[in-house]
């Protein structure tokens, strides 16, 4: 059985957690500021806004060593909602990798919303998750989770395409922060 800690206790957390025990991991929460209590999951899931990964990475970077650690972040500029901040040639989840050298870093969960993760749908076509990662067993492992669970999981490449999910999430973010789009909907794959 795999086990999953969620470090993040919010929407999103919480709603990949369920996901996951629905798949069939064991799944504990953490809360971002809970430093003492050591991440036991095979499977570690940042489930942060972008601006508080980088202090808890430092706090638990020895106990993630050798974990699949699966970054959800956007990091898109929150005091103006209309650019990212990091590097045009780089990610999030790039930074992570940088700051965990020994870990297998994922990029996911970030082109959806927690709603379409709930429900198994955007609109009439079932949620996908797209996961980016240069380990192709981390892959493999969270995508079975995922599929167990009832969803779609697509292996959208390299870790170096986290940067165009990124991209994606942000666009989605802002069609549904300007009303254009709801929450409860984003973007489908059909495949």
């Amino acid at each position: 059985m795999n086990t999953v800690t969620i470090i993040g206790t919010g929407t999103m957390g919480n709603t990949i957690g369920a996901l996951l025990a629905k798949g069939g991991a064991q799944v504990e929460y953490l809360g971002r500021d809970d430093a003492a209590t050591p991440a036991t999951g095979d499977i570690v899931v940042l489930a942060l806004p972008y601006p508080a990964v980088a202090g808890v990475l430092a706090d638990r970077k020895d106990q993630l060593a050798g974990k699949v650690v699966v970054d959800i972040s956007n990091p898109l500029d929150f005091a103006t909602f209309d650019s990212l901040v990091v590097p045009a040639d780089s990610s999030a989840a790039a930074e992570v990798a940088r700051a965990l050298p020994s870990a297998h870093v994922l990029k996911a969960f970030n082109t959806t919303f927690a709603a379409t993760l709930a429900t198994g749908v955007v609109g009439t076509a079932p949620t996908t998750v797209l996961i980016a990662g240069d380990d192709a067993d981390a892959k493999a492992q969270l995508a079975a989770l995922v599929t167990a669970a009832g969803l779609d999981a697509v292996d959208a490449g390299a870790l170096s395409r986290a940067r165009e999910m990124e991209a994606l999430g942000f666009l989605q973010l802002t069609l549904a922060a300007g009303e254009k789009i709801s929450w409860t909907g984003g973007f489908a794959l059909q495949h």
